[in-house]
């Protein structure tokens, strides 16, 4: 199979394609404006790799994608907070199927709506959220209720190590809600809180605690509809520096007051900064997805997974799935027809020879339960 991604020398891009680089049923196309930078990075990998000039924002991008004739396109060019839908309009209107690395919540929650009728037309699939939200997030939280008659809470946060690469439009992208009123699902109901303030503290299984603070991702709009009578769903990130994760509050509490109007503008200075605190920090990252409810014997279960990815590795985990999708297609397995947010389309045992091939270590902890009604805060 024919497989282009786009932004594929970038920080998520380039790992993609490292990992499909050597599968011998794919033929890479390493996809971006700067033919250079793509040709270089394929020479790098050998094989039938090569590197093509694509601009998403040209007006031929569906005759360029028709030319290449990619079976599958891999889009990894973000931020997605902000896009529109015009790329996986393309791909549709090419006849390829497509994937994203999307986290952004309105992409992903109203992808399916967006897309399903042009990929349904077209008999491909498409899918939203190849990442460590919600796809990973989804396999963590089926493995963990397997059986169970009722979930109350699911409480998770992505912790990265301070010293992994950094992508600016990664963090424009989290700084576009920082300040701003989340929806968040809390015992039952609705309700606005802003982005990156108040962190709290979050226990790790083989790190030391850290402060997290609410992120706007699709699992918090995706879980409350998929998990039928969740009553809470948070997720928060932590970042290992206590100063980093304190100016972000800051900057929340500047966007709330009215002096701080746009911080994603700041993405580049910050971007720029963030080496100064590497010093500080460590090359050890991780995740914890908590959950709590009714088991299957219906006594009130309290259960973690814990994952920690030393090295600096932790960015090869939001290409994961991406990567296990793309290798389905390209043998030939079936996926859904149709566009799809990536909830509960890979289970968990599918992710492990991946964590195992970065050095990562995962725990499944039985902690207690606190009882129904005191959700996690």
């Amino acid at each position: 199979m024919k497989i282009l991604v786009l932004g594929g020398y970038g920080n998520f891009g380039a790992r993609i394609c490292r990992a499909l680089a050597t599968d011998e049923d794919i033929e890479l196309m390493i996809g971006g404006r700067d033919l250079r930078r793509a040709s270089s990075l394929a020479q790098s990998l050998g094989g039938s790799s090569r590197g093509v000039r694509i601009d998403v924002q040209a007006g031929d991008l569906v005759e360029c994608l028709r030319s290449l004739g990619a079976g599958l396109v891999i889009h990894t060019a973000g931020p997605f907070q902000n896009q529109d839908y015009r790329v996986p309009h393309a791909v549709a209107a090419s006849g390829a199927h497509y994937i994203d690395l999307a986290d952004g919540r309105r992409f992903v929650c109203d992808f399916p709506a967006a897309l399903d009728a042009a990929f349904r037309s077209a008999g491909r699939t498409a899918i939203a959220g190849a990442s460590t939200v919600p796809a990973l997030s989804s396999a963590v939280v089926d493995d963990l209720t397997e059986g169970w008659r009722s979930i109350w809470s699911i409480d998770t946060c992505i912790a990265p190590a301070q010293g992994a690469p950094r992508g600016e439009a990664t963090l424009a992208g989290v700084l576009a809600y920082c300040g701003e009123p989340v929806q968040v699902w809390h015992r039952g109901e609705w309700t606005g809180r802003p982005g990156w303030a108040h962190p709290t503290t979050v226990r790790f299984a083989r790190m030391k605690p850290r402060r997290g603070a609410l992120c706007d991702i699709p699992d918090l709009e995706l879980f409350p509809a998929r998990y039928a009578g969740v009553q809470s769903v948070m997720f928060r990130a932590a970042l290992e520096v206590s100063l980093a994760q304190h100016a972000f509050a800051f900057m929340a509490f500047m966007r709330r007051v009215g002096l701080l109007r746009a911080p994603q503008k700041l993405a580049p200075l910050l971007h720029s900064a963030g080496g100064v605190l590497d010093a500080l920090g460590t090359a050890l990252g991780g995740m914890v997805v908590r959950v709590e409810g009714m088991d299957a014997r219906g006594a009130a279960a309290r259960r973690a997974w814990h994952i920690a990815a030393d090295g600096n590795h932790g960015p090869e985990i939001p290409c994961m799935a991406a990567i296990l999708l793309a290798r389905r297609l390209a043998r030939g397995d079936a996926l859904p027809i149709g566009a799809h947010a990536c909830a509960g389309l890979l289970t968990l045992p599918e992710f492990e020879p991946e964590f195992a091939r970065w050095g990562m270590v995962t725990d499944m902890i039985d902690e207690g339960a606190r009882g129904h009604g005191t959700p996690a805060p």
